[in-house]
């Protein structure tokens, strides 16, 4: 990416395990300064679990580390466990992550053979379905908060069902407002391929300044503003159609926290 747009920065919203597919948002030059406020948009998928079979990483990569019969779950049982993952529950992520773990990655702890266990973390699964009931795969669609891990949820509902299970397949198919088919495809991105920042900051308070208040926020000076609604979140400061800056009010005045538009 950095090649094919001339950009030495470029992030993303969040990565893909290598074994999955699907959507990646990256966040380009100026816009990287902008990732946190998108860090919390829910994200959608479709995937396969696989019933019977447990493995070290919770998907296909991983060595099986047990097996069991899954032939007595019912359609009933099966609708009953789906329906309990529903919302939010305390999930722990898998031993191969990217968590951290007394401030070492947990997949560094686990490949050299350490007993890992990462503390459970409260996520949300706002949508759960199951597509098609194939057993011992089980096709579904998801949509969850930032921060599940999608091979955890497999492994989770396995082991509610008594036989355990690992992630099969999954793709991305959206985070936040970004649909996959949508996207471009990574051989084909170019400059013009880019969309404009502010999608980033759209679900934020708005604030509209003029040229001299302009001149003084991308130079990170705080410009005097009348009470915005909002209750202290940050705010997207805008002149015209150029989103400026990410700013918080403090008193009667807007002090730019994070300054995206470059200098005039």
């Amino acid at each position: 990416m950095r090649r094919a747009l001339g950009e030495q920065r470029v992030g993303h919203l969040g990565t893909l395990d290598p074994f999955a597919k699907g959507l990646l948002v990256l966040v380009v030059g100026r816009a990287t300064r902008l990732a946190p406020f998108a860090a919390d948009w829910p994200k959608a998928y479709e995937g396969v679990i696989r019933l019977g079979v447990s493995t070290d990483t919770d998907d296909l990569t991983g060595a099986v580390v047990a097996t069991a019969p899954w032939t007595g779950i019912t359609p009933a049982q099966l609708a009953d466990v789906i329906a309990s993952f529903r919302g939010g529950y305390a999930q722990r992520p898998p031993a191969y992550s990217a968590v951290k773990i007394a401030g070492e990655r947990a997949y560094r702890r686990a490949r050299r053979g350490e007993t890992v266990a990462p503390e459970p973390r409260p996520v949300e699964i706002r949508e759960l379905e199951i597509v098609e009931a194939a057993v011992p795969d089980l096709q579904f669609r998801a949509t969850v908060s930032a921060g599940t891990y999608l091979r955890s949820l497999a492994r989770d509902i396995g082991a509610k069902l008594g036989c355990g299970g690992h992630l099969a397949a999954l793709q991305r198919t959206a985070v936040g407002p970004f649909r996959v088919a949508d996207a471009i495809a990574p051989e084909a991105v170019t400059p013009a391929g880019l969309q404009d920042a502010a999608i980033l900051v759209a679900h934020l308070p708005r604030c509209q300044v003029d040229k001299k208040e302009r001149d003084a926020v991308v130079h990170g000076r705080p410009v005097p503003v009348d009470a915005l609604a909002g209750g202290g979140s940050p705010i997207a400061v805008f002149s015209g159609d150029e989103l400026l800056a990410v700013a918080e009010q403090v008193g009667e005045l807007l002090k730019p926290r994070v300054v995206v538009a470059a200098d005039s």
